[in-house]
């Protein structure tokens, strides 16, 4: 049982396909090792500003970094790679449209140990989605290579079909084993875990997920990324962080205005309302 990788000239079709399949799949060198650079350059100070995890599930030897879309103008090119959007948009296609649910460095120091084994969807107040309804699209993006030494994100290949279950160890799990550049995209189904670090450096991943858009986020994008912030940014990038209505009537500013308005000149009126 291993988790499968293929070439970063493989189609969305293709990945889409293994992605049903094993929940999991892993494109090596998907981004060039200069763009992983800037983005840590960027987010060098917050990192080191980061506490460690308060518990053990976020890890007592772990940081977690967020707001990547703000502190990181380096990340929105891997937030919208095409060939992930591409993917996302087949495992998510039953719903009218997704959204970015996520941006998250996550360093797991050296001595730190296993993460438990679970699903991501446990988020949405585990909640027991259909198995044929998949709710999110993630990846982990190799910051510094990734190994079983090092703490490699485990997963359980094929787990995406199994009823829900907090039972499941690291034992049943395999290494997502890939060099730096490389892309780990994952179903929210999946039994999944961070890795024991028995070396003495630190693994360093970028986590971008993707949920269907009638769903709460996990990070809050409109208050990660401040309104300065993000009327410097593309439609494109602002309509996959929530700036659209998300289904017919989820999302829409006071008047059923399209929030896309509050960044494109609108902003002096959202929120106002006529007492009378």
């Amino acid at each position: 049982m291993t988790v499968t990788h293929l070439s970063a000239a493989a189609s969305p079709e293709e990945v889409h396909e293994i992605l049903l399949r094993d929940g999991a799949v892993i494109i090596d060198r998907l981004s060039a090792p200069e763009v992983i650079d800037a983005v840590r350059t960027d987010m060098a100070p917050h990192i080191a500003a980061t506490p460690n995890g308060a518990d053990d599930f976020t890890g007592r030897s772990t940081k977690r970094t967020g707001a990547l879309v703000a502190r990181s103008p380096s990340s929105r090119q891997l937030v919208q790679h095409p060939l992930v959007l591409d993917v996302a948009g087949r495992l998510l296609g039953r719903a009218q449209n997704f959204q970015l649910h996520l941006t998250q460095i996550i360093a797991i120091g050296p001595d730190s140990p296993s993460q438990s084994i679970h699903r991501d969807e446990w988020a949405f107040d585990f909640f027991e989605f259909p198995a044929d309804y998949h709710v999110q699209c993630n990846t982990i993006w190799a910051m510094t290579d990734f190994n079983e030494e090092n703490g490699a994100t485990r997963l359980i290949p094929g787990s995406q079909d199994w009823e829900n279950d907090l039972g499941h160890t690291v034992d049943e799990s395999v290494p997502a084993e890939m060099t730096k550049g490389s892309c780990l995209l994952y179903t929210g189904k999946v039994y999944h875990g961070g890795g024991a670090n028995r070396s003495d450096t630190t693994r360093m991943g970028l986590n971008i997920t993707y949920n269907v858009a009638w769903l709460r986020q996990e990070e809050n994008q409109y208050l990660s990324c401040p309104p300065e912030v993000a009327e410097t940014l593309d439609d494109d990038l602002l309509k996959l962080m929530g700036y659209r209505i998300g289904a017919y009537a989820l999302g829409y500013i006071d008047d059923t205005r399209d929030p896309l308005e509050a960044i494109r000149g609108s902003a002096a009126t959202v929120g106002s309302f006529d007492a009378t």
